[in-house]
């Protein structure tokens, strides 16, 4: 995970968890705070898993993005060693024409 991530990462959690101790040592009823807190908490997670799969398709974007890559540096080197091996190809008959 990128520090971004991780940051939004533990900036959901605090603000899961101050909400949590808020609602918890707030002045009302057991009732109405375990409802509160309830609602707030599947809030939260509901935002979290929402997060977590936009990491997921975050992740497999940059796979894409690395895999694309690779391939394009693979097809630019086999180019380049083809290249490589005419020139010696060619030099090799140049050499045997001149013998």
């Amino acid at each position: 995970m990128s520090k971004n991530s991780n940051s939004l990462l533990a900036f959901v959690i605090g603000a899961g968890v101050g909400a949590a101790m808020g609602v918890l040592f707030a002045p009302d009823s057991g009732s109405n705070t375990r409802d509160r807190l309830s609602y707030r908490l599947s809030k939260y997670k509901k935002e979290l898993e929402d997060l977590i799969e936009e990491l997921v398709e975050g992740k497999e974007l940059h796979l894409n993005e690395a895999k694309t890559e690779g391939k394009r540096v693979i097809s630019e080197a086999k180019n380049k060693a083809e290249n490589l091996l005419n020139d010696v190809n060619k030099l090799i008959d140049q050499i045997n024409k001149d013998n």
